[in-house]
């Protein structure tokens, strides 16, 4: 069985609207993944109206764009719309999505004159661009930065959101596998789960208090069984919800996300249910009653 898709091989066959240029870089638009070829080749970054899922990511990624900006299909169902950009992450190649109702699919130049910015990689958040961005703008930043390290592997991000005049901070960081030992004195806001396993990292860290995912709860709760685990050490700590922040980013988690459970001594410093992530990091950072 052939690897290659029979139709419009011939790259006569692929109409290519080169948008910006300078110094052998290119924006390139186009109305299908299936149109990107050799000629995109490292210097260009593409823009083709076709949704972001893994097949159309498949169909580009042999020949290693220097960027992709495409369709975001409006998500759908499973996250389909999207999925190539972790497909294209794990290549190496810097990828982002524009919001469904903001351009057309199937129109590459309407994709980049009209569309903004809903869903980005990591490489594609590391070379500057951010979701709320237009087309226009996130595909120049693509063209002119250096998204760093493209190699396979872990992609730490860590920041420092906010501290307290007694010196503690409030550290955002997608995992508590990523905590440093100065971390037992600051809250932590991470996006793994807080089952049996996370409350062993927590545990090691002894954080002043910590935010982490529950996994969508899951089977018995064991989303959330590492609250009850820390509880018992004296960790102050809570879940975000899973339905209102990504598990795995903890910046979302931050920024967007909502407590769905909480321990006793995060109850204590005024942590509730309901609470915004937010607010609940600022409740921890709070010295103990």
């Amino acid at each position: 069985m052939s690897e290659e898709a029979p139709l419009l091989n011939d790259e006569a066959d692929h109409p290519h609207d080169v948008v910006w240029e300078n110094d052998g870089k290119r924006i390139v638009t186009m109305d299908s993944a299936r149109y990107v070829d050799a000629r995109n080749r490292d210097c260009d970054v593409v823009v083709p109206s076709s949704y972001l899922g893994v097949l159309p990511a498949r169909l580009m990624a042999p020949h290693k764009p220097r960027g992709v900006i495409a369709h975001d299909g409006c998500i759908g169902k499973d996250g389909a719309g999207i999925a190539g950009l972790w497909y294209l992450e794990a290549l190496g190649i810097p990828a982002a999505a524009a919001e469904g109702m903001s351009a057309e699919l199937g129109n590459g130049l309407d994709l980049y004159e009209t569309g903004i910015i809903s869903r980005v990689n990591i490489l594609a958040e590391r070379a500057g661009v951010s979701e709320g961005m237009s087309v226009v703008e996130a595909a120049k930043i693509l063209i002119l930065n250096d998204p760093g390290d493209v190699t396979a592997g872990t992609k730490i991000r860590r920041e420092s959101v906010a501290k307290s005049d007694s010196g503690r901070e409030i550290i955002v960081t997608d995992s508590i596998v990523f905590a440093l030992p100065e971390d037992t004195k600051n809250v932590l806001v991470t996006a793994g789960h807080t089952g049996r396993s996370g409350a062993k990292f927590l545990l090691e860290v002894s954080p002043h208090g910590f935010i982490c995912s529950d996994g969508g709860m899951s089977k018995n709760n064991a989303g959330i069984t590492g609250l009850e685990t820390t509880e018992a050490h004296g960790l102050a700590g809570a879940c975000c919800d899973a339905w209102s922040a990504p598990v795995g980013d903890a910046f979302k988690a931050f920024y967007e996300g909502s407590i769905s459970a909480c321990n006793k001594p995060a109850r204590d410093r005024g942590v509730s249910v309901g609470m915004s992530v937010r607010d609940a990091a600022f409740a921890l950072l709070q010295e103990e009653n």
